[in-house]
């Protein structure tokens, strides 16, 4: 059963249409979360411009953000976005293999160490934040990550736990890139 109508391209007008422009340009296609999110076309605008200045900018190199959401989906039982997230890595030249090593246990993955702590952490953030103690959060710290790549660091952890939810309670359906 089809939960929402998804707004199609051929059918945008007005804002989401320029967002739309936006996406295509940055992104070669509309995915279905966008079209999802257009029926609301300012919070398609305000996640559209969010995901820009997490995931196409900043500081945190694109490779661990693009990790960050396959962990985090993956935890969250978000089939759409591991699968989406993976593309995207594939796309940056991260082998099938260690996208798939990172999904069935971080630890094994052949990442380096860094990554690892960084995954762990972006795990245990979007499971059970409440339960992140100090001496924690000083490991991320201590890996010399600044507060401002913390600050974007919590915020790809937030919009992926955010997209996870919105995408599986409305049943966006699966892209066909």
């Amino acid at each position: 059963m089809e939960r929402i109508k998804l707004v199609v391209e051929e059918e945008a007008q007005g804002l989401v249409k320029e967002v739309y422009t936006d996406i295509k340009e940055n992104f070669g296609v509309i995915p279905n979360l966008f079209k999802a999110l257009a029926l609301k076309p300012k919070v398609l605008q305000a996640n559209w411009e969010k995901v820009k200045s997490l995931m196409l900018e900043g500081h945190l190199d694109r490779k661990i953000k693009e990790m960050v959401a396959v962990v985090v989906s993956e935890a969250n039982g978000c089939e759409y976005c591991v699968g989406a997230h993976s593309l995207f890595l594939q796309k940056l030249g991260v082998p099938e293999e260690i996208i798939q090593s990172v999904v069935k246990d971080i630890d094994e993955a052949d990442i380096k160490d860094k990554e690892k702590k960084i995954l762990k952490f972006a795990v245990k953030s979007t499971t059970e934040a409440h339960k992140i103690s100090d001496q924690e959060f000083k490991l991320i710290k201590d890996l010399g990550l600044t507060e401002v790549e913390l600050v974007e660091l919590v915020s790809v952890i937030d919009l992926f736990t955010s997209f996870n939810i919105f995408i599986d309670t409305l049943e966006v359906p699966l892209d066909k890139f």
